[in-house]
């Protein structure tokens, strides 16, 4: 299925399976990437 997205006299088609898998790619990146940024910097400098 797609949503319709009307902008005056143009129309887009977003695809809804495509942003799902998009969101959850994403979700997936933010879990690796460190919650804050200077902690993984503290890490790395103990090491």
């Amino acid at each position: 299925m797609g949503k319709l997205i009307i902008d005056g006299n143009s129309v887009y088609e977003i695809d809804e399976d495509c942003e799902k898998r998009r969101e959850q790619r994403g979700r997936q990146e933010r879990k690796q990437e460190p919650q804050r940024p200077w902690e993984e910097e503290q890490r790395r400098r103990r090491q």
